[in-house]
């Protein structure tokens, strides 16, 4: 049977230079998918609608590096970002990046790439496991330097609550809340003193009211990291890289 056909969609929306914002997917739950490019590479981070508009899009950023160039990354920062990964992956033939604990859930996907507790994609991009939203949970650090790009990708880790305000919130679908204020701790001391300036959400983003990145990242986690602390005096243990959570 031949797929359905794309619906038309729109495209994304720039945010700052080398950023762009997705609509909100309902294939995953109303999240939000960005592009960024970087000068050496470029990265979907989660997956959007899979529209013409999008799909358009992609190729033809993708197209301005030439043919010589490596594909860019799709990367994946929890189950929730999912999306129609199979069908976008097919559609474009990059590799997609996963933390391990949630590769079984892409099967047919390739080139497939699962990662452990931490990876580094290039200079200054970097991912680290944060386990709680989902079992592979993870977040995305992009710091070019002085005057560069300094973003936080932080998928579900951190969903919008109010204008220029981010929290871990727990729901049905949480994997495990414990789990994700003590990723909240390992992930401050992961990154750099002072970063990132901003963050991007990969949850819904309507509670910032237009807003699309929530500023001063820093001291944001960094007030988060003084709660974690006061809730569990253990919250800044790292994840257990031993521990699998599914066959």
């Amino acid at each position: 049977m031949a797929p359905a056909p794309l619906e038309p969609g729109r495209p994304p929306q720039p945010v700052l230079p080398g950023l762009w914002l997705f609509a909100p997917n309902r294939d995953s739950q109303g999240g939000t998918s960005w592009w960024l490019e970087l000068a050496a590479l470029d990265l979907l981070i989660d997956v959007p609608a899979l529209s013409e508009a999008n799909l358009a899009f992609l190729r033809e950023r993708a197209g301005r590096r030439g043919s010589a160039a490596p594909p860019p990354w799709i990367v994946l920062t929890g189950r929730e970002g999912h999306g129609r990964c199979r069908r976008l992956q097919q559609a474009l033939g990059w590799p997609v990046l996963v933390q391990e604990q949630e590769a079984y859930l892409l099967p047919g996907v390739q080139p497939l790439q699962p990662f452990g507790a931490e990876h580094t994609l290039a200079e200054g991009v970097r991912l680290l496991w944060t386990p709680g939203p989902s079992p592979g949970a993870c977040v995305l650090h992009a710091c070019e330097g002085a005057g560069g790009v300094d973003g936080l990708f932080c998928g579900r880790l951190l969903v919008p609550v109010a204008p220029g305000r981010l929290a871990p919130l727990i729901s049905r679908r949480t994997f495990h809340g414990p789990r994700q204020w003590r990723s909240l701790a390992h992930l401050r001391a992961w990154l750099p003193a002072g970063s990132p300036d901003w963050i991007a959400s990969g949850a819904g983003l309507g509670a910032l009211r237009g807003e699309k990145l929530v500023g001063g990242g820093a001291a944001l986690l960094a007030d988060l990291d003084r709660q974690a602390l006061a809730a569990d005096p253990g919250a800044g243990a790292e994840p257990e890289e031993s521990v699998r959570f599914f066959p």
